[in-house]
Formats: structure tokens, C-alpha cells, sequence
């Protein structure tokens, strides 16, 4: 049987002249293009405060413990999502949902902090408009929570799959494609991190 017509997992798949499966390939094109947004941002916040001798910081209106608890949150999330793999290569559906909804449990409770920063942030009359820290700050975690968002609802699809049979034999693959973009999430906030509240 031709590579073409067979896929890791045995389904059915389309594979590129890569040699890798279409789907992951596309994934790793779309997370390639998310690499390049989030460096941009990232060039630009460096930018910016290697020209302000005098750069106008958080303050101390940043909580480090709150963002050092949300790393703690999403570290433990790539774990969850790791387990649902490995559940996956045993054939334990039961055990593939479980560690589906903890990383979905996980992701909404970063964003639960994170909404507990803003909102402390408001009340103390500080806007992206405040400073061009502050502009940085909103517009850096802003894009990062809606990507957190973004994946959130992508494992509860593929949690939702599970229960479909004849469909979660032919896109099991999905629940792969999710975790990629479940690290890609994880490995953006280990930079923001350090960058914003610690630097």
C-alpha cells in the first residue's frame, strides 16, 4: 500500500511530497506564520524599551505571583494535553476526554486570572492608553489570551469528536494537531512572562 493511502494510526490520510501528513504540515505552517506575528510584537516591545532610557514600567501594578501562578497553570496544561496523547496510543478514549477537559479546565482558569489582573488593573484607572508600557502590556497578553481562547475551543471540538465514533476513527489525528497548538500557546506566555513582569 502507497504511503499516500496510509496514515500514522491507520487512517486514512493525504500526505504532501514532504512526506508528512497534509494536516500536520498545515499546522506547522500556521503556527510558522503565529511564530512570525507574536516576534514582531515581541521585536517591538524590545525595541521600544531599548529606546527609552527612562522606560515607564508597570509600577508595580504587576502581580508576579498572579503571572507566575499562570505559568505555573499553563506548564501544568501541556502535561494534561501530553497524557491525552499518550491515552490515545492506548486506546483509552475514557482517559483521552479526561485529560481533554483538564486542559480546557487548565487554559479557562488562566484565563480566569488573567481577567482578575485586568480588572485590578481598571480599577486603578490604567488603560493602553496610560503608558506605552501599559500599550505593550494590553496588546501582548491581549493577543496571547485570544490564542488561549482559540485553543481552548479547539480541544472541546476535538473532546466532542470522542463521542462520535465513526468520526474519531477517521480525525483522531486532531487531537495531535491540538497539542501542537496547545505547546505553541504555552512556549508564547514562557517569553511574555519574563519580559513583562520580571524584566
Amino acid at each position: 500500500m502507497s504511503q499516500a493511502a496510509t496514515a500514522s494510526e491507520g487512517h486514512p490520510s493525504l500526505y504532501s511530497a514532504t512526506g508528512v501528513a497534509s494536516n500536520k504540515l498545515g499546522m506547522w505552517v500556521f503556527l510558522a506564520s503565529e511564530v512570525m506575528f507574536f516576534t514582531g510584537l515581541l521585536a517591538a516591545y524590545i525595541v521600544l524599551r531599548m529606546g527609552h532610557p527612562a522606560w515607564p514600567g508597570s509600577e508595580g501594578h504587576l502581580s508576579v505571583p498572579m503571572g507566575t501562578l499562570n505559568t505555573f497553570v499553563l506548564i501544568c496544561s501541556s502535561m494534561t494535553i501530553v497524557m491525552a496523547l499518550a491515552a490515545l496510543h492506548d486506546g483509552k478514549i475514557g482517559v483521552v476526554r479526561r485529560w481533554l477537559l483538564a486542559t480546557v479546565g487548565l487554559g479557562s482558569l488562566f484565563l480566569v486570572i488573567k481577567g482578575i489582573e485586568y480588572s485590578a488593573k481598571f480599577s486603578h484607572h490604567i488603560f493602553p492608553s496610560s503608558s506605552i508600557f501599559w500599550s505593550c502590556y494590553f496588546t501582548l497578553t491581549g493577543f496571547h489570551a485570544l490564542h488561549v481562547l482559540g485553543g481552548i475551543i479547539f480541544n472541546l471540538w476535538v473532546w466532542q469528536l470522542t463521542f462520535k465514533t465513526a468520526v474519531w476513527e477517521r480525525r483522531s489525528h486532531f487531537l495531535e494537531l491540538a497539542g501542537l497548538y496547545w505547546h505553541f500557546v504555552d512556549i508564547v506566555w514562557i517569553f511574555l512572562f519574563p519580559l513583562l513582569y520580571l524584566l
